[in-house]
Formats: structure tokens, C-alpha cells, sequence
């Protein structure tokens, strides 16, 4: 089994609430994180995903439950390991006037870091270029991107990131996707924190999905979403290509201007079609996605607390 670098058991949170009430922001959680790519942590914006993060980094203090980062038990010991982690959880502070290049040397200066980091960072992030320009004049993607090179300045072993595409254009949220496809890929643990489930699937190799503070599943993606069983099948003759299938056994129902067919092996489908002389202009297998799997989770969540 992998060292896991994030591990809580029985985690909890609870809040008073301006009228004296009680909420639970986080209920018995338990997360683990092992060492290496990135694992996205998921849900619904108030699903406690950011709560969570802050406990873990020392800024929240738990109600219950036990939390663990590198086998280190935190907050007592949060100290010892805290130079390991890097977290971009609120927008960073940085000199409006002075370029990004300038702003990561100050701050390396701060933290006491090599300032031969600087350029790594910048290369890493895929600012190289613009890195000599004001930080004003930043796009609110190339922000973002500076907050994670800021964060690599202190060489992390563990990188956890808070809805890092929150408020960006497509092309921004493709800039950030990729910046942190090559972290997971380069040995650095990657937390992803998002609510933008069909993105972070082009980027995750393992996920844990919450809601309403509570755990609903975790695992590697290509585990918790299966194998993929339905194709989509385009024909000139849906009708009868529809009877083909279902008299073939094959569970077969329209989709869209064609047809879904729930089977493995797709050669049943053009076997079956073939026979009986009706020709294929397209056969696409339908890829399962995060956000269909967790409208799922939640849906039947929500049965279970109706009944």
C-alpha cells in the first residue's frame, strides 16, 4: 500500500450559527491521500471541502475526529511538517506594481528559499515570457498560475489547491488543467479541491466526492466510475436499426438523433446490424463521467434521507 500523505478518520466540524443553532460543516470524514498524482477532493460548493483544508493546514480546528499529513499528526505537529506543503487556498498578496518574476524573488527572500527556485517555478507554471511583466497586468489565469509558482518556491511534496479555476475563462481553466497535469506527473501530490467535476476528470487518478460534509465515495477514477458498457450508435434507419438490436438481445433505447446500446463488446452491435443489412455511419463508446456518477451518489443519498 502507498505512504498516504493526507489521512483524517472521524473528522468533524460544527459551527454555531448566529441564532444559537448548531450546523455540521463536516461529519465523520474520512480522507486518504496517498503519495503521488493528483487526487481530487470534490462536491457541491457548502459541501465542507474548504473547511476540511483549513483544518488540515492548522486554521480550523476540528471538533473530532484525527488528522495526519506526511504520518504526522496535526495541529500538534503541524510545525514539523508544514514546510512540505503547499496551498494556494485564498488569492495571495502580490505587489500590483511589480512583475511576477520580482514579486516570487521578494518572496523567496521571505521565506528563505534559493532564488534559483524562482525560475523553476515560472517555467513550471508556464509563465516564461510574461514573467517579467506587472502583475497588474495579469490575466486572472496567469494569477492563478503565479499563486502556484509561489507555493512550488518552497519545493512541496504536497501541493492542495481550492477550486483553483474558480471565476476563469475556458482558456484559463485549460492553462490551470495543465499546470497541474505536469505537477502530478513530476512526483508532487496533488489535493484538488473542486466543484467542476467534468474538469477535474481530465486530470485526477484518484477522487474522493463529499456532500454535506459527509463521504460518499472515494477511490481511483477509472474504479469508481467502471467499465465503460454503452455505445452510441448512428444509422440512417433508427427504427429498424432499434428492432435489430432489441430482437438480438441487446439493450438498446434512442438517444439523442441515435441510438445507446448497453454492451461491452461492441462487435455484438455491428454483428447484429450487419445480418441484417443495415450499415453503421458511426459507433462511439459512451465514456462515464464524475458528474453523472455523483448526481447519482447524491440522488440516492437524498432517497435514503426521504425515506
Amino acid at each position: 500500500m502507498s505512504e498516504l500523505i493526507i489521512e483524517t478518520q472521524g473528522l468533524r466540524k460544527e459551527f454555531r450559527t448566529r441564532k444559537g443553532g448548531l450546523r455540521v460543516a463536516v461529519q465523520n470524514l474520512d480522507l486518504a491521500v496517498p503519495a503521488g498524482g493528483v487526487h481530487g477532493f470534490l462536491g457541491p460548493n457548502g459541501s465542507g471541502k474548504t473547511t476540511t483544508i483549513r483544518m488540515l493546514l492548522g486554521l480550523a480546528r476540528p471538533t473530532d475526529g484525527t488528522m495526519r499529513l506526511f504520518g504526522a499528526p496535526v495541529p500538534d505537529e503541524l510545525p514539523a511538517v508544514i514546510g512540505r506543503v503547499g496551498a494556494v487556498v485564498e488569492s495571495p498578496k502580490f505587489s500590483p506594481n511589480f512583475s511576477g518574476r520580482l514579486n516570487l524573488e521578494l518572496l523567496a527572500d521571505a521565506i528563505g528559499a534559493p532564488r534559483t527556485r524562482v525560475a523553476r517555478a515560472i517555467e513550471t507554471v508556464n509563465l516564461t515570457g510574461r514573467d517579467q511583466d506587472r502583475y497588474k497586468s495579469y490575466s486572472l489565469g496567469m494569477k492563478q498560475r503565479l499563486a502556484i509558482a509561489a507555493t512550488l518556491l518552497k519545493d512541496p511534496a504536497l501541493l492542495i489547491l481550492d477550486e483553483p479555476t474558480n471565476g476563469l475563462d475556458p482558456a484559463g481553466i485549460r492553462e490551470i488543467r495543465e499546470t497541474i497535469r505536469d505537477l502530478g506527473a513530476s512526483g508532487v501530490t496533488v489535493l484538488l479541491s473542486s466543484h467542476i467535476l467534468a474538469e477535474v476528470q481530465q486530470v485526477c487518478t484518484a477522487a474522493t466526492i463529499i456532500g454535506n460534509g459527509k463521504l460518499l465515495a472515494s477511490g481511483q477514477v477509472t474504479d469508481l466510475l467502471g467499465a465503460n458498457t454503452a455505445h452510441r450508435v448512428v444509422v440512417a434507419d433508427r427504427t429498424r436499426a432499434l428492432d435489430v438490436l432489441t430482437r438480438a438481445g441487446l439493450e438498446a433505447s434512442l438517444y439523442d438523433d441515435a441510438i445507446r446500446v448497453e454492451v461491452e463488446d461492441a462487435t455484438a452491435i455491428t454483428r447484429s446490424l450487419a445480418d441484417a443489412d443495415v450499415w453503421l455511419s458511426e459507433l462511439t463508446p459512451l465514456r462515464p463521467d464524475l458528474e453523472t456518477f455523483f448526481l447519482e451518489l447524491t440522488a440516492t443519498e437524498k432517497l435514503g434521507a426521504d425515506s
